[in-house]
């Protein structure tokens, strides 16, 4: 079994290398005077060439692929009628192994919400220094807002492709702004998308954080080792129990700190008796600490993707499968830039299949309502890891989220109706004209190809001690245990306005600091 050293229990037990618990891990291992043990439920590559290749190729988007060995897969239900498979990172890296590399930051607004629940340290002046702090910005460098001595190396998409440059000129045909740096806090517009992904590399946290800290002799990583539960005693997460090489056995820690995602972490804290008592009861698990708010809600973002037929052959893209994005406002415009439509330069038919091009096939946007919500649900059926959660996503039931979605699609369907896009392409492929016109009948077309941005917060959201919504203080601290932290997306409340992997790293980087120093 993976120890730190003969004897001894490390002080933290961080379960999860994602985008947050590879950060995590890390920097809590800078201080040489605390233990700590990283266990991932997939492989850990101890080294860059012991990555496959295919995850590593920032042209491609792993998790898109229905055969690929380096994710997990949930069953889910997007609506009512519409059931999908919802794929997330079980590797070092997590899902930032396997994602498109679009590393966005959060928006002001967001970081003003998160502060109303989690305290003044998440407003977005106090964070600033942080997002700094895990980035070398390689187009802007150092400056007021970009940092250039962080383990992130953030590269912008290249907008010199003809499909990139006609959604920019299109966009300026239709009056929209300008964003340049879409990591800075400007009006929402057409830009490049920031990645961390450099000269064609995606750069998972693993790679960034955590292969520079294996030879830390107060660092021990452990792959290949699922955790079925936290150990509680006398009220106090005393270690977690473990299966690894076919065994189970128990790990003690000073601290336990969950990073395994939106949908591992609660079901995690299920499976070990936290959570909604009468939920928990009904799935035949001892209830150990009533927990209400684990897993009672979640923050995701609706997608659809709008395909279209390019004059001819397109060039390959060079760098990265993406393209630009815009962001534009939905008609109440109380949350700006909340629709996001973004650009892939690879087929769908290629993304989904694990090639850069396929002649003949459509290009895409996909299009995303980023609207903060909170309507989804999670329930855990049985203690048995293997039985998949009850996930309802709650997409469209208001006639708000129907309106934002249809507006987001008749947005693009103007973009691809221009004349500075027409010089590339030949139209969209659907839906059609009748269809875009009519509201009853653009709504069944968005129920029918509906999907995910695969942004999921806030299944352990954070919030004050009084508040029943809420499951963890702004340090990720669980009421009513102690020794038991949250430290990934499960503890915002509402998911970003922006795609959340940044903000995954930056909870990370977050919490080693609080851990290590205290409430800022």
């Amino acid at each position: 079994m993976p120890r730190n050293a003969p004897g001894r229990r490390p002080d933290v037990v961080v379960v999860g290398a994602g985008a947050s618990g590879a950060a995590l891990a890390a920097r809590l291992s800078e201080d040489p005077g605390r233990s700590v043990l990283l266990l991932e439920a997939g492989p850990v590559p101890r080294q860059l060439s012991d990555f496959p290749p295919q995850l590593l190729d920032a042209r491609l988007v792993p998790g898109a692929q229905a055969e690929c060995g380096a994710v997990s897969h949930h069953p889910v239900r997007l609506t009512p009628d519409r059931p999908y498979s919802v794929p997330r990172g079980r590797v070092l890296g997590g899902s930032t192994t396997v994602n498109g590399g679009y590393f966005v930051r959060a928006r002001r607004e967001d970081f003003a919400r998160w502060s109303a629940a989690g305290g003044a340290d998440w407003s977005y002046d106090r964070m600033l220094p942080l997002l700094r702090g895990l980035e070398t910005d390689l187009d802007h460098g150092a400056d007021a807002v970009h940092g250039d001595r962080g383990p992130v190396r953030i590269r912008r998409t290249d907008l010199s492709h003809p499909a990139a440059a006609a959604f920019g000129d299109a966009a300026r045909e239709l009056g929209l702004p300008h964003e340049p740096d879409k990591n800075a806090q400007d009006v929402p517009g057409f830009g490049p998308v920031p990645t961390n992904t450099v000269d064609g590399l995606r750069v998972n946290t693993g790679i960034s954080h955590l292969l520079g800290a294996l030879g830390r002799p107060n660092l021990t990583v452990t792959g290949d080792c699922p955790v079925h539960r936290v150990v509680v005693r006398e009220g106090r997460a005393s270690g977690v129990v473990v299966e690894h090489d076919g065994g189970f056995e128990v790990l003690e820690a000073g601290e336990v700190v969950l990073c395994a995602g939106a949908f591992a972490s609660a079901h995690l804290l299920h499976r070990s008796g936290i959570g909604p008592g009468a939920v928990l009861t009904r799935a035949g698990i001892p209830v150990v600490l009533d927990a209400p708010a684990v897993g009672a809600r979640f923050s995701d973002h609706p997608q659809v993707v709008l395909e279209w037929a390019p004059h001819g052959d397109v060039a390959e893209p060079v760098g990265s499968w993406l393209g630009g994005a815009l962001h534009v406002s939905s008609s109440d415009g109380a949350h700006p830039g909340d629709l996001e439509i973004l650009q892939s330069l690879v087929p769908m038919a290629g993304l989904t299949t694990g090639r850069t091009s396929v002649a003949g096939a459509p290009l895409a946007f996909l299009v995303s309502v980023q609207t903060p919500r909170t309507s989804g649900r999670l329930r855990t059926r049985s203690a048995d890891a293997a039985d998949p959660l009850d996930i309802d996503y709650g997409y469209l039931r208001t006639a708000g989220d129907r309106r934002r979605m249809r507006e987001a699609v008749r947005v693009t369907a103007a973009l691809l109706g221009t004349a500075a896009f027409g010089e590339v392409a030949s139209g969209l492929a659907d839906p059609d004209a009748t269809t875009l016109d009519d509201d009853r009948r653009l709504d069944r077309w968005i129920r029918a190809g509906l999907g995910t941005a695969q942004h999921t917060c806030g299944t352990v959201p954070m919030g004050p001690a009084d508040d029943a919504r809420a499951a963890v203080d702004g340090y990720g601290r669980l009421y009513g245990l102690s020794g038991l932290r949250v430290a990934d997306t499960s503890i915002l409340p509402t998911a970003p306005l922006r795609g959340p992997a940044a903000t995954a790293v930056l909870i990370g980087e977050f919490m080693a600091r609080a851990m290590r120093y205290g409430p800022h």
